[in-house]
């Protein structure tokens, strides 16, 4: 048994998939991550399946959507969102199976009692300090026996404002002075790239670079927790999963299930698979890791008591036959004042987003509508922040359904056009079946309201 594959699953906070430089940006230096992707798999159709911290890590340690797990948001808190008490979780079937169980670096899970991990320092512990974060995974690494851990970075995530800078964007967790044993790496705010959900401003200049310097920070961390398992022995037995919890933390992105907000970077490396420096086009969610880290642990026994499935079988394929042909998303909450239920239908080539609330005004995150970026926007009274009006961002219809093929930036909405009225009642159909199969409480919206 002592055989079985060590599996490390590192999830980033707030780590937009337009932010790594192996995803194809070479504005930013990723290196660490760059060379897990040149040594491992990187999946180009990787989704969360809700854009929100808490609710998506309830997914991602249960393989269920969080519509069903009961953190429908924020679990810290006056939110106090947590997982139903007869939610089985991943740490504890692994721990059942024989694994050592650690975690360490953000928890935002609820409550305690549901994830067994026998090694999980105080949270905050090592704070922004990925480097020493990794380090001191290396006593846990160097037990005998197959283990699972669970490394969580606070970074990319918000944190507070740069005072001494004239535009006052926020400084995501970049400290004064490089912590001991690391060296910070600046970004100059002419040579970030900016995406087509931002607007070219001098406040979205002045965050991606501290964005950008937060994310080379936990690229180094990266780095140091591989060098933890190649030092001790166990890089060559032991799998490594990447992924970010939801996208970049700035507006149209992060709380958000336009493709900057869910569509994310996930990166394999295995020794169960041959492939190296590949990619695979096959659909997958978050909803999917926990079974997959089961079966690589060969503990997937019930496969039915999970939403998502394995996707193991499909790493070394670069583009899959017989795989799946749409995947689901469900988003209710960010904040417990953030109420603006989602539900998702993505294909490779279509969106089709169900507004349940869409005679609401969208509601914003605290710290997206505080950030300098949007709040440039609303002093300037501009009329379009990236791709989108502000309007259309604000101001959302009942149903949204985009060909990404034609239009990747979701701006030219086609429900109920001429010619889409089918495709429209078809993705309808499917997210009601969805509920169904999911026992989504929302499902009643469709008679109700």
């Amino acid at each position: 048994m002592n055989n079985r594959p060590n599996i490390v699953l590192m999830v980033a906070d707030d780590h937009g998939r337009e932010a790594l430089n192996c995803y194809g940006n070479p504005a930013i230096r990723t290196p660490n991550l760059d060379e897990l992707a040149a040594n491992g798999v990187r999946f180009t159709n990787s989704f969360c399946t809700t854009a929100s911290c808490a609710a998506s890590r309830s997914t991602i340690l249960t393989g269920l959507h969080n519509h069903a797990t009961g953190t429908y948001g924020h679990t810290h808190g006056c939110h106090h969102f947590s997982c139903f008490e007869h939610v089985r979780t991943l740490p504890a079937r692994l721990k059942a199976g024989g694994y050592r169980t650690g975690r360490v670096g953000k928890k935002h899970y609820a409550p305690d009692g549901l994830f067994p991990f026998d090694w999980s320092p105080r949270e905050g512990t090592f704070g922004r300090d990925d480097v020493r974060m990794s380090e001191n995974c290396r006593g846990f690494v160097r037990e005998p026996g197959p283990f699972f851990l669970y490394w969580c970075s606070r970074n990319p995530h918000r944190a507070g404002v740069l005072e001494e800078h004239p535009l006052r964007p926020n400084h995501f967790g970049n400290p004064a002075e490089s912590f001991p044993g690391d060296r910070e790496q600046p970004y100059s705010e002419a040579d970030v790239s900016i995406p087509p959900f931002l607007s070219d401003l001098p406040e979205v200049r002045a965050e991606l670079a501290q964005y950008y310097q937060s994310i080379a920070r936990l690229d180094r961390g990266v780095g140091r927790l591989l060098a933890v398992l190649r030092e001790e022995g166990k890089l060559d037995n032991t799998v490594v999963i990447y992924i970010s919890d939801n996208g970049a933390a700035f507006p149209e992105a992060k709380t958000t299930l336009y493709e900057p907000g869910m569509n994310l970077p996930c990166i394999v490396r295995s020794p169960l698979h041959r492939n190296r420096g590949t990619t695979c086009d096959g659909l997958i969610t978050w909803a999917d890791i926990a079974p997959t880290v089961l079966d690589f642990a060969g503990l997937l026994d019930t496969p039915e008591d999970f939403h998502g499935r394995s996707f193991g079988g499909i790493v070394d394929q670069p583009s899959p036959a017989d795989w799946r042909e749409e995947v689901f998303a469900s988003h209710t909450f960010h904040e417990i004042t953030n109420y603006y239920p989602m539900r998702v239908v993505r294909t490779k080539r279509y969106k089709f987003i169900w507004n349940i609330a869409w005679k609401l005004d969208y509601s914003f995150a605290s710290d997206l509508w505080a950030s300098a970026s949007w709040q440039a926007v609303l002093r300037a009274g501009a009329e379009r922040f990236g791709s989108r009006t502000v309007d259309a961002y604000v101001h959302r219809p009942r149903f949204e359904l985009y060909d990404l093929a034609t239009d990747p930036n979701e701006t030219i909405n086609l429900a109920g056009r001429p010619g889409y009225q089918q495709a429209t009642a078809d993705f309808v159909e499917k997210l009601k079946a969805f509920q169904r199969e999911t026992n989504d409480p929302w499902l009643h919206k469709w008679t109700y309201e």
